[in-house]
């Protein structure tokens, strides 16, 4: 398996596959996954001659799982860690949920020198928990009773958090036991630590500064019945911080669109990439 080893010692696992010449595609997981959430985009992408990178974030997946640096400071130099060792540039940096948040403060604290466009999907910005600022915001308690079901028993949350998070729990849904599974699986992988650690960088870190600073074509994908990351307090007002960025929403779709509308989803991230 390949790692990047960081500043402070922690090693990144990565897939890289491809052709060296061909433009990368770098994909950045939601929590509490890995890079394998990503598997269905990797794959189509590479056979579409693209080189397609993807790593777990620190303590997740199989990544090294210390005790520090499970804050969005890291994650984001951590995936600047690795595109600078595999020396990635012309890159199209594409989150889902949490990693939408990694690229966009990765653009904040690295800028867009070695970016060409962005994909951020169900992604969590510019903050989930409600502020001042973001009176329409998740009440806190949400996030303190994430933050108990991974204390408690993470192996039956993570079970029951693939359902809403699927949209298995709709009228007429056509539920995949593999996906929950897949999920689940993923989730396990990861550290206990740095999932309880992250909660926070994913709730109530406020990304607008890093959507500000995005200054290359940027695209974002939302299901409009999204129950883990809701449309109206993301992407609807994330697309008014990026100039010149596009919204596209997937009528009836949920956080996990990249697997349940995967044909489609795979089809609008290549033509972006083209276009």
């Amino acid at each position: 398996m390949s790692y990047v080893t960081t500043n402070d010692g922690t090693r990144i696992f990565y897939k890289d596959w491809g052709s060296k010449d061909a433009q990368p595609i770098v994909f950045s997981h939601g929590w509490p996954l890995s890079a394998d959430a990503w598997d269905g985009q990797m794959l189509f992408m590479l056979q579409q001659g693209y080189r397609v990178i993807a790593h777990d974030r620190r303590g997740h997946g199989r990544s090294d799982q210390p005790d520090t640096g499970n804050d969005m400071d890291t994650y984001a130099d951590d995936l600047a860690a690795v595109i600078e060792a595999l020396d990635l540039r012309n890159v199209v940096l594409v989150g889902h949920s949490t990693g939408g948040g990694e690229i966009a403060h990765y653009v904040g604290r690295h800028g867009t020198s070695r970016v060409a466009k962005m994909v951020l999907v169900g992604a969590v910005p510019p903050r989930m928990a409600v502020s001042d600022i973001y009176p329409n915001g998740l009440p806190l308690d949400v996030f303190d009773g994430i933050r108990k079901g991974v204390a408690d028993n993470r192996s039956q949350f993570y079970l029951d958090l693939s359902t809403p998070f699927f949209g298995f729990n709709r009228e007429g849904a056509s539920v995949s036991e593999g996906l929950r599974q897949s999920f689940w699986r993923q989730g396990m992988q990861g550290s206990i630590i740095g999932q309880y650690l992250c909660v926070h960088e994913f709730s109530e870190v406020d990304y607008a500064p890093d959507l500000r600073a995005i200054d290359v074509p940027t695209l974002f994908i939302h299901g409009n019945d999204d129950q883990i990351v809701p449309i109206g307090n993301a992407a609807e007002l994330a697309v008014t911080m990026v100039p010149g960025s596009t919204l596209t929403v997937y009528e009836g779709a949920p956080h996990g669109l990249t697997a349940t509308h995967q044909d489609r989803f795979n089809a609008d991230l290549l033509a972006f990439v083209k276009g």
